[in-house]
């Protein structure tokens, strides 16, 4: 019966040791030679045997047959799991069985030698193996059952790696070192060859952009809170900083490659993800771009050798060390962006093309509503608007030689457009109330009306707050924003810190010019649109106003005092609410000597 038992623990059950699929290796019924006590060893026993057949059927079915078994038909995998993690995990199982299958030969061998050993003996030599398999069991029905995919494999395994039985630990952490040994395979040849092997979808690097989840917010409330037209959401706005999401405005960042989260192991730190995603782009980029000999030679400076025989060593490491796997990486990442950075500063003159795009210099512009030789057209701020036409519709057209895609993308170039568009629109309206001064100059030596008293009184208040806000976006945003972008690039031979510094002066145009902040942004857009419509009405003719003018001054009055009101008030707010220094600043140019807090806060009376 001993040999029965050792061929039934082997996987091969028989007529002594039954098998069932549901229930598993149970010794029989009709034994009547058997003692109870016996009967509850050789079932203890069983439960080994039970988990090492099921462990060998999950092999088999995923990785075919690693030791072959008459019993077992190589069924097709129905189970929906698959890939190469998979195939690893099974590997490394496989591996962990050995020593028991090494436990029952050299029982087979100490009964040959000795027919009058027990029952006992056998339970003595497999009771290491008591704790072992039922806690792998569990990894392998939570990858069963959950269906766990790819890189996701690695964070089961490690998260029961962690108990503290020696036993299972070490098991685990012997699995986990054969999966990582495909992880560091996918990361040598995504970070030294910029290719991602990955057809299953299992890494934690994919092509195409991150599916960026939006969570939907709640309606809020419009209550009146009696600040001219400050509805209680405006006002929440304004403390909370929460600003326009950039994605309902501008252009979606077309990235080639981004992060699939949802694979990467707890372990492995989002910040080093970042690192490994941008090192396999950069090198991509030059793989697949037919560069100029004056730029040829690798972007890791011919230490795709090093690098690789890194990666082996941290493949070779019995234990995953986050240090040693995130300093290889920093090597990697400063080579590959140190090369960008000289490529970027040195021979694309970044510098250089900074001031084109800061309005240094001249400008090509499109017009139109559609894209024209691949400019980007503008983007509508609301679904209710009509198209821009005329000079809504202008844009800039910037031609971006390589390497410098990388930093001047299209969501890029599209928020320089939107700043552009904001500031021409600013500019052309201080324009025309200079214009409508010259007119005046040209008629005050000619009777005045009551109604040209108002009229030019009105275009001096329109002025002042035009060309305070032009002082303000020109002097304490963009020259200042500019040089200190420039002195990040000057103080660092890195690319990575490059564009990082690039998108927090975007980010800080966008903020600082008020075109993320809805409330701010609307009443400013309102003025300017008065402004303009003031100066249509001033310049259509010489003679006075007739009654039809006059009244449409008289609605250009009134709504220039509303906006204004309302753009003192919410500067207030914040200004009181110590929220946000850009407010405070506009306000402080807008309020320089008090005369905006004297007139109480109403421009235009």
């Amino acid at each position: 019966m001993i040999h029965e038992l050792l061929l039934a623990l082997s996987g091969y059950p028989g007529t002594i040791f039954t098998w069932n699929k549901r229930t598993g290796l149970q010794v029989s019924q009709d034994l009547p030679f058997l003692h109870p006590s016996e009967t509850s060893v050789l079932n203890r026993l069983c439960k080994l045997g039970s988990d090492y057949i099921r462990f060998t059927e999950f092999t088999e079915q995923h990785i075919g047959h690693v030791h072959q078994q008459e019993h077992h038909a190589n069924q097709p995998n129905q189970t929906g799991l698959h890939g190469i993690y998979l195939r690893a995990f099974c590997t490394g199982l496989d591996s962990t069985l050995q020593p028991y299958r090494q436990t029952l030969l050299d029982l087979e061998q100490e009964f040959l030698g000795d027919p009058h050993l027990t029952i006992s003996h056998v339970n003595y030599k497999l009771d290491q193996f008591q704790l072992l398999f039922p806690s792998v069991m569990v990894v392998v029905e939570t990858i069963r059952s959950q269906k766990i995919h790819g890189c996701q494999i690695l964070e089961t395994v490690y998260k029961h790696s962690c108990g503290g039985l020696p036993p299972v630990r070490m098991a685990l952490e012997k699995i986990l070192a054969v999966c990582h040994g495909v992880m560091y395979k996918q990361l040598a040849a995504w970070m030294l060859h910029g290719l991602l092997l990955d057809k299953s979808e299992e890494f934690f690097v994919k092509q195409g952009p991150s599916a960026g989840g939006a969570a939907a917010n709640q309606e809020e409330e419009e209550e009146d809170l009696g600040l001219g037209g400050l509805s209680g959401k405006q006002l929440r706005e304004l403390q909370d900083l929460r600003l326009i999401e950039e994605e309902n405005m501008l252009a979606p960042s077309l990235q080639q490659f981004s992060l699939r989260t949802e694979m990467l192991p707890s372990y492995i730190p989002i910040r080093v993800a970042e690192k490994i995603l941008f090192v396999g782009e950069s090198v991509q980029m030059f793989e697949n771009h037919n560069h100029s000999p004056s730029i040829a030679g690798s972007i890791l400076k011919h230490q795709e050798d090093t690098f690789a025989a890194g990666l082996h060593k941290l493949k070779q490491q019995s234990l995953f060390s986050l240090v040693d796997f995130e300093n290889l990486i920093d090597r990697i990442r400063s080579t590959v962006a140190e090369h960008l950075w000289t490529l970027m500063v040195e021979e694309s003159d970044l510098l250089e093309q900074l001031k084109v795009c800061s309005r240094r210099r001249s400008l090509v512009l499109y017009h139109g509503s559609g894209p024209r030789d691949g400019a980007t057209p503008p983007q509508d701020t609301s679904p209710r608007e009509a198209p821009p036409t005329g000079w809504a519709a202008l844009g800039l057209i910037y031609r971006v030689q390589w390497p410098l895609h990388i930093l001047f993308t299209p969501a890029v170039l599209e928020k320089y457009n939107v700043v552009f568009r904001y500031l021409l629109s600013l500019r052309r309206v201080q324009s025309q109330l200079q214009h409508c001064w010259a007119l005046q100059m040209q008629r005050k030596h000619l009777h005045s009306s009551q109604t040209d008293a108002v009229k030019w009184r009105l275009r001096n208040h329109m002025a002042f707050l035009i060309d305070n806000l032009q002082y303000y976006l020109q002097v304490d945003v963009l020259e200042s924003q500019f040089s200190q972008l420039l002195q990040h690039i000057n103080s660092t031979r890195d690319f990575e810190s490059i564009r990082l510094a690039h998108d927090h002066f975007l980010s800080n145009l966008l903020a600082q010019s008020f075109i993320l902040l809805k409330p701010v942004f609307h009443c400013l857009n309102e003025i300017l649109e008065l402004c303009h419509n003031f100066c249509s009405l001033v310049s259509q003719t010489v003679a006075p106003l007739d009654e039809r003018g006059t009244a449409q001054l008289d609605i250009l009055v009134k709504g220039f005092r509303r906006q204004s009101s309302l753009l003192f008030k919410i500067l207030s707010s914040v200004r009181n609410h110590q929220i946000n220094s850009d407010l405070a600043q506009l306000l402080l140019r807008l309020d320089y000597n008090k005369y905006y807090t004297q007139a109480g806060g109403t421009l235009g009376r």
